[in-house]
Order: structure tokens, then sequence, then C-alpha cells
């Protein structure tokens, strides 16, 4: 038996500048951090000749070039599995379309324990390349690379997106009382509904082909805003980088018509009269996760729980993908 687990994530600033679209003309910057709520994968053998895969379907093959689901498909492919007596499954702690990064999540943690299923050790920066070859590549779905990297990684970690598709990575800078502090005045709820990142990444992955001046520049003040926010957790200026998340917001809601809702736009404005410094919505928009930094966290919490919105309580994660049996 193999059991992986993978970190989902939250953005911290400069989210969208990790399309290629867009990084490979101007280069990308983003702050992600990995939280303890992850994608798992089993894996073991079985006494018969199918593949049994199973995750929110149950599918039995006979060879892998019939698998339904895409990244099971392709993952087996690119570690050239051909073995049938296999079971296959996944499970995760949040659902699916909801901006936690599950998609990059739960690819990074197949290759992770179909690596270890083969015996292969592999680097976070190869584990995450090759999700994002599976994702971007093979798929051609319009995501962008962080999620895929920070769950490989984990941690609080700086992501640059260079224009030859080299990704730089490196740990946040931020002092014990700072993380602590960050950690314990986030707050994450969950809108109720989920939604695909990729079809609403996509209106901005063809404007930024296309060479849209507004978009172009929309991105370019976000990935400033992505170093800004660096500058101010590193200094230890909490205030100051949820001020920046409100701009952040206001300038990712003006990238796309599906990005933001009435009801969304009501719950960030009960949750600014009540307690909090700033927020914007997780991941590409449009619903999933809403997330919060206030220094009065009763207030808020009590606000939200009027609201209908269900809070999800979350700690940062250090180790990334890992194997956790194998």
């Amino acid at each position: 038996m193999i059991i992986v687990r993978s970190p989902l994530r939250i953005s911290l600033g400069g989210g969208g500048t990790d399309l290629p679209s867009y990084y490979r003309k101007h280069s990308g910057f983003l702050i992600a951090a990995a939280i303890n709520k992850y994608v798992y994968i089993t894996i073991h053998e079985t006494f018969v000749d199918d593949l049994i895969i199973k995750y929110s379907k149950l599918e039995r093959v006979p060879v892998a070039e019939s698998i339904e689901h895409p990244i099971f498909r392709e993952a087996l492919k690119l570690l050239e599995i051909s073995e049938t007596n296999l079971e296959i499954s996944s499970m995760a702690d949040i659902p699916a379309g909801t901006g936690l990064g599950s998609s990059g999540s739960f690819t990074t943690a197949l290759l992770k324990a179909l690596h270890t299923y083969r015996k292969n050790l592999v680097h976070p920066g190869e584990l995450a390349e090759q999700a994002c070859h599976i994702e971007i590549d093979l798929l051609k779905e319009s995501v962008g690379k962080q999620d895929q990297y920070i769950s490989a990684f984990g941690g609080l970690t700086c992501f640059q997106f260079l224009p030859n598709d080299h990704v730089e990575v490196w740990p946040l800078k931020v002092d014990t009382e700072t993380l602590y502090n960050l950690e314990d005045n986030l707050l994450l709820f969950f809108t109720g509904y989920s939604r695909s990142a990729s079809s609403i990444l996509k209106d901005q992955d063809e404007r930024s082909k296309n060479f849209d001046k507004d978009m172009i520049d929309n991105l370019h003040f976000v990935k400033d805003l992505g170093w800004k926010s660096k500058e101010a957790l590193e200094a230890g200026d909490l205030p100051r980088f949820a001020d920046l998340m409100n701009v952040h917001w206001e300038w990712k809601r003006q990238r796309s018509a599906g990005i933001t809702n009435d009801n969304v736009d009501e719950w960030y404005r009960m949750a600014k009269e009540n307690g909090a410094i700033g927020g914007k919505l997780i991941g590409a928009g449009g619903g999933g996760f809403i997330m919060f930094y206030t220094e009065d966290k009763a207030r808020l919490r009590h606000a939200m729980n009027q609201a209908g919105l269900k809070e999800v309580r979350f700690q940062f994660d250090f180790e990334g993908t890992k194997t956790i049996i194998s």
C-alpha cells in the first residue's frame, strides 16, 4: 500500500501571473502558502488483471489508455506504467473547484505516488514540472503553475516564472512571530459553491495571448502587488499586507466578469464592516473560498456565520507533497 498526500494552498500575492500566456513574455511572480488540507492518493496491487480507478467515479478498465479521467490516464502514460493489477484511489479534505488548487495538488500527489511505486526519487521541482506538463502542455488547460509548485514544495514560498519556463523558488523570509500572527489572523470561509478555474482563466489566457493592453497592464500591476506583499510580510507589517489584499482584490475583479458576483460582493462588504482589514476570493474567482485578514476574529466569525458561510480552519504546511506510507 502506498499513500501520498499533497497540500492545498492559499495565494498571498501576485496570483494570475503564473499563466504561460503572461510569464513567457513578461515573467511572473507570486507568493503562495501550503495549508494542512490535503489531496490523498493511494495505490495498491490487486489480484485481478484490470486497472481500478476511484475518484468521484469508479472506472475499471483493461489498460491505462482506456481510462476516462484524463489526468490519471496521462500520468500513467508519462511514467510508462503498463501494469494493470493496480487500484488507484483519490480522496480530498476539500471539494474540487473551490479555489484552493485541488487540481494541481491532485496531479502532483498522483505523480508522487506513481514515482513511489516505481521506487524513483524525484525532486519537488521535477515533480511540479511534470504536473504542469500534464495539465498545461498535454491537456491544454488554461491554468498556471502556482498550484503544482506550491503543493510540491510546501511552506510560504516565492515563485518567479521566467520566459524560458524556468521557475525560481525560494522561501518567504518571515520571522516566527509574523508567521504565527499571519496563520492566526487569516480566516477562510466557504462560499457554498464551486466552479471550474480553467473556464474562468480561459478569458485571461486568451486576452493575454492577444496582447490585450488592459489585461497585460492589470497583470503587471498585480505582479508588483506580489513584490510589495513580499516586502510587507518580510517586514512583519501585517496591516500593510492586509491593505494590499484589498487592492489585489479590486484589480483581480476587473479582469473578468465571472470573477465575482452579488453574493461575494455583499459578503466582502459585511466582512469589512465586521473587523476584516483585508480580503479576497482565493483562486480564479467565481466561488470557492473567500479569505480575510482580521485582528477581531470573534466578531468576523460571528458575522460570517450569520451570513451562512462555513469557516475552514487551517495551519500552514511545510512538508509539501510527501509519501506517508510505502
